[in-house]
């Protein structure tokens, strides 16, 4: 069993005979002193990192390795862990953000021969290519991103590349070439529009639908994908789209930017809203003028991601119509896919999860205590 350095980022080989470590007994002290400081925050399997405001994608200076905390300890005797680092575009973004983030821990975990060091981008695009860059310095054996943006990823692939080291994209899609990546993998965003816009059709019949779209992260490929799809379907259907714009998660922003569209368009009657928790500041909106959210005979609500809290508050209230699910459940896929490149076989260009559409009418308990998420 070996033990793993905090500034060291992945396991360390064992010294070439004959070469001594200095000062073992002082050494010996300051780590154990470490350890014990740092107990806490290895037991939440990261450590948080500063934002960067530098847009080089540099590797960062040694003193900069503190921002990589291994979640693996040890290494099975007998056989090598495969070291993976995993940018996350932020920890704590969202319910699903943090279920997508356990969903790779649990499939890369050291149990099932994975050595993992998980980066948190903060939503932060150059520091997330600094959490690479790194990753490409520490000689991760592959390298796996949820970005925070579509465009952008070219030369700090092509570092990867030059040190031999596989890319997989997981959640949010990229524009790059397909050449520098191995695969991606999540959900058909455009899909997920077409399924909900789908859903309103049938739901609204032949009523007229005035609506707007509370957009997610600006210059994601999920916004860009519903988008597509919301837009498509006014413009198919003779609806009409009273605004969109992107909100990033935020609940204040979403509660503000709904009440101004409430001031503003008094008879609209459709809202699609691209994240659960913006969900929620737009359902007090609606609430706080006196309107109805959601069910049969109010302001019809469309909500993406399909968390559980919001499926327990469509299930309860009927505040929420429709949820389409956005699964972040993607950790299976990326170790399907390091173990097929391990044996050496190819894999897709693109790997889809699978989504699912949940009226209110039809969800039951029994439906949401199943969600891992």
């Amino acid at each position: 069993m070996k033990e793993v350095g905090l500034t060291e980022g992945f396991l360390e080989d064992t010294p070439p005979p004959g070469k001594k470590k200095k000062w073992p007994f002082i050494i010996t002290i300051c780590v154990s002193a470490v350890v014990l400081f740092m107990g806490g925050f290895l037991t939440r399997g990261w450590i948080d990192s500063p934002a960067s405001n530098a847009p080089t994608v540099n590797p960062p200076p040694q003193q900069a390795d503190a921002r990589f905390s291994p979640i693996a300890t040890g290494e099975p005797e007998g056989n090598r862990l495969i070291k993976v680092g995993f940018a996350q575009s932020d920890l704590i973004e969202s319910d699903r953000r943090k279920a997508n983030t356990v969903s790779i821990q649990d499939a890369l975990s050291t149990a099932n021969g994975y050595e993992l060091i998980v980066a948190d981008g903060q939503n932060d695009y150059d520091k997330q290519l600094q959490d690479v860059a790194g990753f490409i310095q520490k000689g991760a054996d592959y390298i796996v991103i949820a970005p925070v943006q579509e465009t952008g990823w070219d030369a700090v692939l092509q570092q990867a590349n030059d040190a031999s080291i596989p890319v997989i994209f997981v959640d949010r899609a990229v524009k790059a070439s397909e050449d520098t990546y191995v695969t991606w993998i999540g959900s058909d965003f455009k899909d997920q529009g077409v399924k909900a816009m789908e859903w309103l059709k049938a739901f609204k019949g032949s009523k007229p639908v005035k609506a707007v779209h509370l957009q997610g992260m600006q210059g994601s490929s999920a916004l860009a994908g519903r988008s597509a799809a919301y837009t498509e379907a006014c413009v198919g259907n003779g609806w009409e789209n009273l605004g969109e714009t992107p909100v990033n998660g935020d609940i204040t922003q979403a509660k503000e930017i709904m009440a101004d569209w409430l001031g503003q368009f008094p008879d609209l009657n459709v809202v699609c809203v691209d994240d659960n928790d913006m969900t929620n500041g737009v359902v007090q909106a609606i609430e706080d003028i006196g309107m109805k959210a959601g069910d049969d005979d109010g302001i019809t609500i469309i909500s993406f991601n399909a968390g559980r809290r919001s499926l327990q508050l469509a299930f309860d209230t009927g505040k929420i119509n429709c949820s389409v699910e956005c699964n972040p459940l993607q950790g299976s896929y990326v170790a399907d896919v390091i173990q097929k490149l391990e044996s050496g076989e190819t894999v897709e260009k693109a790997i889809y999860v699978e989504d699912a559409v949940f009226d209110w009418k039809d969800l039951t308990q029994a439906i949401i205590d199943a969600r891992a998420y």
